[in-house]
């Protein structure tokens, strides 16, 4: 890959992605598949007036090793020093960004079962903390290739040509070009026209419709409003991308109304491990019924993780017609291949979906019908022939996407 469209990748991340501004922190996450690129971040972030840059490495064969030979007790210890860089994030509004290159199947075969009781264990503590960040800080997650998983796509190259080909899909996907940061003004514009659209009928739910026995609907939320790649922190009103890439128009729909079946039509990599060929049932809002044909143990578990786990937090819109779609290619990564086709999410809802949310609590927010979990997981159900259709308060039903692209 050459130094040019690298440096003009990290310049995206770093500028349009978290919008670094003079005086800000930033905590870079990422794991040691890449370090050439993350020292590159690095200089970004400190030329655009970082004050302090933490990189804050990570290997997930040593990950595995902690969840298998750790008790569970230890594995939901949360220690003091990190609730003090919690309480710091939260206080500075640190700059967050997540560069993923994770194995796919880096933990297949761990005991899921701890580590979700782990993960249970720890929430409460920090909890408080995720709740004062909501909506005040910028953040972004995206991509670098490792070796593990440009294999896990490209099984027949060398893992040095898998990694290079990764690469290219990458910075293709996320608009790395001669003018990245222009082509993701019109981009970010492009969406938001569409979300204009959508939020001008005031839809009550949206029917899901596929011949692979998606029958799905959703109730809206009567202060929803759609919404797409980047936001606005709230107190200092800086505009940022959290993906890079981003094709979905999406909002949180109302906590506890839906009904039907729902087929996911992608493999979900979760925790490391590989679900596929799943579906579930939902009943007066929750899911009742969850069918897959590897790790299904993992889907049960991991919609059992609170109160809020079995419940959907976010719909989100994508055209097959989209550049990660168009790449033909099965990315087991959340953040490509939700960009391939329209998803659902279980889990935390987005306070930002709701009209008026600047004033309120994170507790309002949740009783005007925004889910609330420790968990945001999402999964693709879009497809050739799926079509969606709104329906407002007075039945009037408005074609939204036909055959899996925008029918306006």
């Amino acid at each position: 890959m050459t130094e040019d469209r690298l440096d003009k990748y990290a310049t995206l991340l770093v500028t349009c992605g978290l919008n670094v501004k003079s005086g800000q922190e930033v905590i870079i996450q990422c794991g040691l598949d890449q370090p050439d690129f993350v020292t590159l971040v690095v200089r970004k972030c400190y030329e655009a007036g970082a004050s302090r840059v933490t990189v804050k490495w990570e290997h997930m064969p040593v990950t595995r090793l902690g969840y298998e030979y750790r008790s569970l007790e230890t594995l939901s210890e949360v220690l003091p020093a990190e609730i003090e860089e919690w309480k710091r994030r939260a206080e500075k509004h640190v700059c967050y960004l997540w560069l993923d290159s994770d194995d796919p199947d880096g933990l297949g075969g761990t005991d899921s079962e701890k580590i979700a009781k782990a993960n249970m264990a720890r929430y409460p503590f920090l909890k408080p903390y995720r709740d004062a960040l909501e909506n005040n800080y910028q953040w972004c997650i995206a991509s670098v290739p490792g070796k593990a998983w440009a294999q896990k796509i490209f099984p027949a190259l060398t893992p040095e040509d898998a990694v290079e080909k990764l690469w290219e899909y990458i910075l293709m996907c996320s608009r790395v070009d001669d003018d990245p940061v222009e082509a993701w003004r019109k981009h970010n514009e492009e969406m938001d026209s569409r979300c204009r659209k959508l939020n001008a009928y005031r839809f009550d739910r949206m029917e899901y419709r596929s011949s692979n026995g998606t029958d799905f609907t959703v109730w809206l939320n009567p202060r929803g409003l759609f919404s797409s790649g980047g936001e606005y922190t709230l107190d200092t009103h800086i505009y940022f991308n959290p993906n890079i890439p981003s094709e979905e128009v999406f909002t949180s729909p109302l906590s506890g109304k839906a009904e039907g079946k729902v087929v996911a039509t992608k493999p979900l990599s979760y925790q490391g491990k590989l679900i596929e060929d799943f579906w579930f049932m939902f009943r007066d809002g929750k899911v009742t019924e969850v069918h897959a044909r590897t790790n299904q143990d993992a889907l049960e578990k991991m919609v059992q993780m609170d109160e809020g786990a079995s419940r959907l937090g976010e719909i989100a819109l994508i055209a097959l017609d989209s550049p990660v779609n168009l790449t033909g290619v099965l990315f087991y990564n959340t953040l490509f291949d939700e960009n391939a086709s329209c998803h659902i999410a279980f889990g935390r809802g987005f306070n930002e979906c709701l009209d008026g949310y600047e004033d309120m609590t994170v507790e309002e927010c949740e009783k005007a019908g925004v889910n609330s979990s420790m968990i945001h997981t999402d999964f693709m159900i879009g497809s050739p022939d799926l079509c969606i259709t709104g329906v407002t308060k007075d039945g009037t039903r408005v074609p939204v996407f036909i055959n899996g692209r925008w029918a306006f």
